[in-house]
């Protein structure tokens, strides 16, 4: 079984290795979630839930370990993130099941 915690700080780590081997990639790629993570018209809370629903559709581990967390830390409750991996089963299918069952995993590590 998966480590999401961990799978979170190796994803954390690796941007704080990428910004002292190839800096302007990290500051561009921390420039655009900066831009795209900030409260306008919808919530962070929102905007991370919908970041993990495309981390469960696009199969990426560490998106979904990453997004649980900045979700449950941006005041996600069990229910909006399990109704998030309904809505993300309902469009993806089998795959986002299987997908579906690590997000939850990971919520279940970080609560």
């Amino acid at each position: 079984m998966e480590n999401f915690k961990e799978q979170a700080q190796r994803v954390y780590n690796f941007i704080g290795t990428l910004s002292k081997e190839h800096p302007k990639v990290a500051e561009g790629f921390m420039a655009l979630n900066k831009g795209a993570e900030a409260d306008n018209v919808l919530s962070k809370k929102v905007k991370e839930l919908l970041a993990l629903s495309i981390a469960i559709a696009i199969r990426c581990e560490g998106c979904i370990a990453c997004h649980v967390k900045a979700a449950l830390e941006a005041g996600a409750t069990q229910e909006e993130i399990v109704e998030t991996i309904g809505v993300t089963i309902s469009m993806g299918g089998g795959p986002s099941i299987v997908y579906g069952e690590k997000a939850y995993q990971a919520m279940k590590e970080m609560m």
